[in-house]
């Protein structure tokens, strides 16, 4: 059997799935495939599908699954997995490092010091305490997040329309609902039909004004034009952003947009992460084989 990493993971991984057959990082090989890992930069379109034939199995190490073909992939009767459950705490970090730098300018403060300048009666922190955390997405990174917001004394809420209850959130019915209330908004959402576009000029009339932006979840899942006027009126105070429509992105208006901190897209980078996927990735094709 042939496993090729067609992405970077843990430098480990391959020394642990030679007991599984040969393993390689050679692209080239796809053809003869019969295991292909992958994170976000692989795309398994159909054309890439119908360039494996002995593909019977493709484990993404991450959570979202929009950069795979599934439906074809089914249809050929390739298995589709992801490790969904080891990301959760690395993006969660991430999502609250960057409520904490944007309201600490912690960006801006770094530069202006490096440039020699003294900006301390331009900037006014904000502290986290007492806000309202909205998150949309009450999945494992969304309640990991809820747990760190609750230790800085956030009250939060959040809207998800597969989670009725949860022991670290107030369930919203609408995320208007969450909009309206909130000081943060943090999105953890998988890119669907349903949200792709979803933070956009309309949804953004709900936000209250001068409220905080974060997004580790999805690029697509924001207009970004729309964002980056909500920014240049006030609407918006600040966006933290660490995924993009491509990666790298091309031509995103977000580069001269104010107030933007922009991460190029670390939320699963942990070496601890690596490590957490690997070893789901070793139970999946472990699995397989049995």
């Amino acid at each position: 059997m042939l496993i090729l990493l067609s992405d970077a993971f843990d430098s480990g991984l391959p020394d642990k799935l030679k007991k599984f057959g040969e393993v390689t990082d050679d692209k080239s090989r796809v053809p003869k495939a019969e295991v292909i890992l992958i994170r976000s930069k692989t795309k398994v379109t159909k054309e890439y599908i119908d360039s494996a034939p002995n593909l019977k199995l493709v484990i993404r190490g991450g959570v979202g699954l929009d950069n795979v073909d599934l439906v074809y992939a089914k249809d050929k009767g390739i298995t589709v997995h992801n490790t969904a459950a080891a990301s959760s705490i690395a993006v969660a970090e991430l999502a609250f490092t960057l409520m904490i730098a944007i309201t600490n300018h912690v960006a801006k403060a770094d530069k202006s010091m490096h440039e020699g300048k003294w900006l301390k009666k331009e900037m006014k922190r904000t502290e986290l305490y007492q806000k309202t955390l909205g998150i949309i997405g009450m999945g494992r990174i969304g309640t990991e997040l809820a747990k760190r917001a609750i230790a800085f004394g956030m009250t939060v809420v959040a809207y998800d329309p597969f989670v009725k209850s949860s022991d670290f959130a107030e369930m919203k019915s609408t995320m208007k609902d969450v909009f309206q209330v909130s000081d943060y908004i943090s999105l953890h959402l998988p890119l669907t039909d349903e949200t792709k576009g979803l933070i956009n000029s309309e949804t953004l009339k709900d936000f209250k004004d001068g409220a905080y932006l974060i997004n580790t979840g999805r690029g697509k899942t924001i207009v970004e034009e729309d964002v980056v006027e909500a920014l240049k009126s006030g609407k918006l105070k600040a966006f933290g952003n660490d995924v993009w429509y491509s990666d790298p992105p091309e031509n995103t208006v977000l580069t001269d947009a104010p107030n933007v901190i922009m991460m190029p897209h670390l939320g699963a980078s942990t070496n601890e992460n690596l490590l957490r996927i690997g070893d789901i990735i070793e139970e999946l094709i472990g699995d397989y084989i049995s």
